[in-house]
């Protein structure tokens, strides 16, 4: 195989990004999520039991313990294999969904499909969500292509992710974005499943939002700035910088996206908005289901539990979660994550 051929760059690629983001520091470097300057007020007389707190919520027709996403990263490379393994695994144990990293490989070579694949062979009840980016969809031409995504890790939805400061700076990049809502409107069309639109960390803004819904989009991913950098992940591995490293930083915070976004749910009732961003915690989750999400998502901080800790500081990751999420539940009197979603926020010191 020649060494340039798409097959291997895109693998190799891949692979250094995982790699990147368990072994260097790509958080946000001067911006936080914003979720620190918003705080409930405590309810003294929550009317409910703790052990009645009911923190399952409904994602794409499937039941979930909690409101929680192991968001898209991993698939495409000989150790996504055993990676998606063990995430599908520890989702399905839990009840949680899960999303594959983008199937541009796919595309090229069925090499490695059994590295997304994996995912719905072991856990069958879960929801799983496929996914591709910006810059493939704005080629597409029929669904062709984006079915057979959906058919190889038997989806429940699939997520089209917008990218547009990664592919710019990074060194394989296609910043050619011109069609992207062309191609997003006949994947809503064309899939039988529906479309979830998301940043990877940069934010969608009210405008863009808007352009989404108008196009028939009805799941909406913020992914906002605060977590994972992926401008930093390419300008680490990018051999000349060229002022790159300005745009570190780039992004609208996660919790105003998701004030921007779920401000459209009463004109788009249907509209499922997931919050995704740098949320590390279950108190940060929580300000997310009552600034208006409908679920949460997270990457980073379980790939680098998993790798640093295995199965068991996963385990012990997700119920530090689960605690904190259900006792700002309990002290906000929210028995539902339908009643946490209606509890007001105010602006206050940071807690």
């Amino acid at each position: 195989m020649p060494r340039n051929s798409p097959r291997r760059a895109t693998s190799s690629r891949k692979q250094q990004h995982v790699q990147s983001v368990l072994t260097n520091d790509v958080g946000f470097r001067g911006k936080t999520t914003g979720l620190e300057d918003w705080e409930f007020v405590h309810n003294a007389l929550p009317e409910f039991d703790f052990s009645e707190i009911d923190a399952s919520t409904t994602f794409l027709d499937r039941r979930l313990a909690l409101p929680f996403m192991v968001s898209c990263m991993t698939g495409g490379y000989p150790e996504a294999l055993r990676i998606n393994r063990r995430l599908a695994e520890f989702c399905a144990a839990h009840g949680l969904a899960m999303g594959v990293g983008s199937q541009r490989q796919a595309l090229e070579s069925a090499a490695f499909h059994r590295s997304f694949s994996i995912v719905r062979e072991v856990a069958p009840e879960i929801p799983v969500v496929g996914n591709i980016g910006a810059a493939e969809v704005a080629k597409m031409r029929d669904p062709a292509a984006a079915l057979a995504l959906v058919a190889l890790v038997r989806a429940d939805a699939l997520a089209v992710h917008l990218n547009p400061l990664q592919e710019l700076l990074q060194p394989e990049g296609t910043p050619e974005f011109r069609g992207v809502l062309e191609g997003i409107a006949l994947l809503v069309r064309s899939l039988p499943v529906p479309l979830i639109v998301k940043e990877i960390g940069a934010g969608i803004s009210a405008d863009v939002a808007r352009r989404l819904i108008e196009t028939g989009v009805r799941y909406i991913d913020v992914a906002g700035a605060g977590g994972t950098s992926w401008a930093g992940v390419e300008i680490l591995r990018r051999r000349h910088q060229r002022g790159a490293a300005l745009f570190w930083d780039w992004g609208i915070p996660t919790v105003t996206a998701l004030k921007e976004v779920t401000a459209l749910k009463p004109l788009t009732p249907s509209l499922t908005v997931i919050a995704s961003g740098g949320i590390a915690t279950g108190l940060e989750a929580a300000k997310c289901l009552a600034s208006g999400a409908d679920l949460v998502a997270s990457a980073r901080p379980v790939l680098q539990t998993m790798h640093q800790k295995g199965t068991a500081g996963l385990r012990n990751f997700l119920a530090s979660w689960e605690f904190e999420l259900k006792t700002t539940m309990f002290l906000t009197g929210a028995r539902t994550i339908a009643d946490l979603q209606r509890v007001p926020l105010r602006q206050g010191r940071r807690v």
